[in-house]
């Protein structure tokens, strides 16, 4: 496989990944709007309380979108250590944002509905990008790699015998008194030429 279709194939999947990512993120955050605006001008709730309340709420949605869609390739390493650490992870993303609406609110004296949502636009912005890292590096690990094809650059099936040496590696030959397995170079006229010298 050349050098261009193997970085086109990993960022596609990448691109695929923030697709979903976004689009969950975007209904979380329709979620945190919604839920924080009601509690702030609606219920008279403060700022900081009506976004908390509100992403709790939203990083419930977010967790288990990512999980059955997003991430759902990747390595389940049980649900409770990944509910704790997306948790805890979300947890530093709404810092980032009471940073930003916090700074807004009591630092710029800017206390109007517009100035409120600026600041929780921009703080969850730059906390999407944290949280898409952070979950990629700890909740939702990559599943294990499967053996690749040396010709068409493909993974393989996994073998349906479990004693099968295939995981072994690329080329690898069984311990029996059978002919070794076939080379994936088999079908160059050297490696025929080869053979026909071993038969003799």
């Amino acid at each position: 496989m050349s050098l261009v279709a193997k970085i086109h194939r990993q960022f596609a999947h990448l691109v695929r990944e923030l697709a979903k990512f976004g689009s969950v993120g975007a209904i979380a955050f329709v979620i945190t709007v919604a839920i924080g605006n009601g509690l702030h001008t609606g219920l008279g709730v403060g700022p900081l309380t009506s976004n908390g309340v509100a992403t709790v709420i939203a990083t419930t949605f977010s967790y288990l979108a990512n999980r059955y869609w997003t991430f759902r390739h990747r390595d389940r390493t049980g649900l409770g250590r990944e509910y704790v650490l997306f948790f805890g992870l979300n947890g530093v993303g709404l810092v980032i944002t009471e940073l930003f609406i916090g700074f807004t609110h009591y630092v710029l004296k800017l206390d109007g509905p517009i100035s409120y949502n600026a600041a929780l636009v921009v703080g969850t912005g730059v906390a999407t990008l944290f949280r898409f890292w952070s979950y990629k590096k700890w909740v939702f690990l990559p599943a294990s790699a499967p053996q690749v094809d040396p010709a068409s650059g493909l993974p393989e099936a996994p073998s349906a015998d479990p004693a099968d040496p295939v995981a072994e590696g690329a080329g690898a030959h069984r311990a029996s008194g059978d002919r070794p397995a076939p080379s994936p170079r088999l079908g160059h006229p050297l490696d025929r030429a080869a053979e026909d010298y071993a038969e003799i």
